[in-house]
């Protein structure tokens, strides 16, 4: 299968691409910076010699770049079956005193990204009736928190944007999968002072996106919500 991935160079969307890669699938990555695509396009041959990786540096915030993104991947000629709009940006603050133009970064970035992409390469799929598009929301995406400012306003309509888009594709066929994942240990976390037990893997939210894409072609998980066991961080 082709797999499109965005945000790919850390975190979450690393762990995604290192696991389809390494089922023989072929990926399609974007990232901001070319020394992470880089590595893990070394690390994951490197284990998997037969992994087909290939990678494009844009940033997605730009809808010129997110244009030339989904360009690039037409001009590879293969359909796409996995969509997995992972892109996204955490600036911390309040709605009161967060540094003005916050709200359109995170809006850009963490909304946008993935409707531009989305539209630009949904017509291919509609007209075969078949992919999965995977959103990677936020817990919050479903509830406000301290200093979670225009951050949490983005994870709220980029949820918007995922239900609305899973009714309209269900005629054609198209899974659309929301994921909230609770406090996942990414690079987002790097200097904090925290307890092991009481954040969640990268491989954790991997494991179920992976498992989501591989059910029967009548099912669909709708919304994905994995939290730390003994709950959201305080």
């Amino acid at each position: 299968m082709n797999i499109v991935i965005t945000g790919s160079g850390k975190g979450i969307g690393k762990g995604l691409a290192e696991k389809f890669a390494s089922s023989e699938n072929q990926v399609f990555l974007c990232s901001r910076t070319e020394e992470d695509l880089i590595n893990i396009t070394k690390e994951v041959n490197k284990r998997n010699p037969g992994a087909v990786i290939k990678f494009l540096v844009v940033d997605l915030s730009r809808k010129e770049e997110v244009l030339r993104f989904t360009d690039w991947i037409a001009a590879q000629g293969v359909t796409v079956d996995i969509l997995i709009n992972n892109a996204g940006q955490f600036i911390p603050g309040s709605v009161y005193n967060e540094e003005e133009g916050t709200l359109e970064k995170m809006i850009e970035i963490n909304l946008y990204s993935a409707y531009h992409i989305t539209r630009a390469l949904l017509p291919e799929m509609m007209s075969r009736k078949k992919g999965h598009i995977f959103n990677i929301c936020s817990i919050a995406s479903l509830q406000a928190y301290h200093n979670g400012g225009s951050y949490s306003i983005s994870k709220f309509a980029l949820m918007g944007f995922s239900k609305n888009l899973r009714e309209e594709m269900k005629p054609y066929n198209i899974k659309v999968t929301s994921v909230y994942p609770g406090a996942t240990l990414t690079p987002t976390w790097e200097g904090a002072d925290l307890d092991p037990g009481r954040i969640l893997e990268v491989s954790d939210i991997v494991d179920m996106i992976y498992t989501a894409s591989q059910l029967s072609p009548q099912a669909c998980v709708e919304d994905l919500l994995i939290r730390p066991q003994l709950g959201d961080l305080p």
